[in-house]
């Protein structure tokens, strides 16, 4: 009987201090942590403001829609995974942002070869190229479905078509590509990558 009461009053205390460890102080640390400069805007999700007006986030990539589809002004994020074609006008729509996912369909899957020949093929008439010159980022979804940033290459893509519909020189478009173009992480990791968001914002303020 000693025992089981010596046993269980050890069990107690480890308890309480593993409570008061992993339940208070932990979450208290981490919050403490995330108020100092430079982490806060990371830790409360990375919000893009305008006048005051949250308008989006640096880490989620939601494709914008044109008030008329053959006078498009914005620049594109990659296709999402969960899109789908909800108004029946033969393009998925914006992807919801509180789903994301992959497709989790392989290279060599009938499906997805199909979707992206169609995407290659829309994007191209968009951007009046030929199908050849669509970059692989601007036909395949990211593993969230929801990358807030596309390469150089798709965003240059669609720099004719901007500035045409925004009544903008190239030349102007093409240094809001660059003022809004990550480098590499830690100066090696990845490819450079332009933030959508950002880059239309840019594009509107350049308009008004």
């Amino acid at each position: 009987m000693r025992t089981f009461v010596t046993q269980s009053l050890a069990g107690l205390r480890l308890l309480l201090v593993l409570t008061v460890l992993t339940g208070v102080l932990y979450p208290l640390g981490v919050w403490a942590l995330s108020r100092l400069p430079g982490l806060q805007a990371n830790a409360e999700g990375s919000v893009v403001t305008v006048d005051g007006r949250a308008v989006g986030s640096d880490l989620v990539g939601i494709d914008p829609v044109a008030a008329d589809a053959d006078h498009d002004p914005w620049f594109h994020t990659r296709p999402s995974a969960t899109a789908q074609d909800l108004d029946g006008d033969g393009a998925p729509d914006p992807a919801d942002p509180s789903v994301s996912g992959g497709s989790n369909k392989g290279a060599f899957d009938a499906d997805l070869l199909a979707v992206v020949r169609e995407r290659r093929d829309r994007v191209a008439r968009r951007e009046g190229v030929d199908p050849s010159r669509v970059p692989a980022d601007a036909v395949t979804a990211s593993a969230s479905g929801l990358d807030p940033h596309v390469s150089v290459a798709y965003a240059e893509l669609q720099a004719p078509r901007v500035a045409r519909e925004n009544g903008l020189t190239e030349d102007r478009v093409h240094q809001l590509i660059a003022d809004n173009t990550t480098g590499r992480g830690l100066g090696v990791l990845g490819d450079p990558g332009v933030r959508v968001l950002t880059l239309n914002l840019a594009v509107r303020a350049e308009r008004r």
